[in-house]
């Protein structure tokens, strides 16, 4: 074959090819373009939906949630639309992604579980952010609820993720739901101690404990009896934000008014008889 004619069945091949990898790298190019300018509008919007439903005086909890659902779907329609940009045929696409929710939903039950209670949890809002909570086995401060997961941060300032359907399933205490909670401790007292004036004294000494309530007032009561005495009950109240505080304080107030007043150690006394 002469080297003209192969050169010449040779260039529209070439030519062909050079057009389809400019058309794709342009497209390619326009894609990577839409995804960042499409992010960059998502952001933006989402940001101004947050500061808008803020300065309304909206729950942080509930605005969290809806800028999540929000952020997620625009993300969707996005990749759609990227799609369709490539020629892809998008109704096919959405068929296509109403077969794959069907199966990953019954791959990824507990998945959809855990969006579902995230939708209950903001819908009725047992704790909001910022309370301090047990739930699902943890006890911390809320910092985010989000659609699958609830974050706390621990008193010992771990961040722990749990899944909303393990909180929604299980028991939750909200410790700041009310006003105030009472701190449980107990003093131990020797056989020969006066034990109303040991009652008096503690009472006197707890109104003194910086953020100790004086509505209701601390209890202090005759708990139980043991070989070493009598054990008081020592209640007093404080918000939910001192608790430790008030926690630490009244054991150090217990240990101090006992040695002032010279109350002797508790001890347990046997007696042991020798048969003859």
């Amino acid at each position: 074959m002469n080297p003209a004619d192969a050169a010449a069945q040779i260039n529209p091949f070439v030519i062909f090819a050079l057009q389809a990898i400019t058309a794709l790298g342009a497209k390619v190019i326009g894609a990577i373009l839409l995804w960042l300018v499409g992010r960059w509008l998502i952001n933006f919007a989402v940001k101004l939906l947050s500061k808008s439903l803020k300065r309304q005086s909206m729950d942080i909890t509930i605005v969290t949630y809806i800028t999540n659902v929000l952020s997620v779907t625009l993300q969707i329609i996005l990749v759609v639309a990227i799609l369709g940009f490539f020629g892809i045929e998008t109704t096919s696409f959405a068929a296509l992604l109403a077969a794959g929710g069907i199966a990953i939903g019954a791959a990824w039950s507990g998945l959809l579980a855990n969006f579902a209670a995230g939708a209950f949890l903001v819908m009725f809002r047992p704790f909001n952010v910022g309370d301090f909570i047990t739930a699902g086995g943890v006890t911390g401060t809320v910092e985010e609820i989000g659609l699958f997961v609830t974050t706390l941060n621990t008193p010992d300032n771990v961040r722990t993720i749990i899944g909303n359907n393990k909180i929604f399933a299980d028991n939750i205490q909200n410790f700041s739901a009310n006003a105030y909670r009472r701190v449980d401790l107990v003093a131990q007292l020797n056989h020969s101690v006066d034990t109303a004036a040991a009652i008096q004294l503690l009472k006197e000494q707890l109104r003194s404990i910086p953020n100790v309530m004086a509505e209701p007032a601390p209890e202090v009561e005759i708990l139980e009896f043991n070989l070493s005495g009598p054990v008081l009950a020592v209640r007093p109240y404080c918000h939910t934000n001192d608790y430790w505080q008030v926690y630490f304080d009244t054991n150090k107030v217990i240990r101090e008014s006992f040695g002032e007043a010279g109350y002797p150690v508790p001890e347990q006394h046997y007696q042991i008889r020798q048969a003859a």
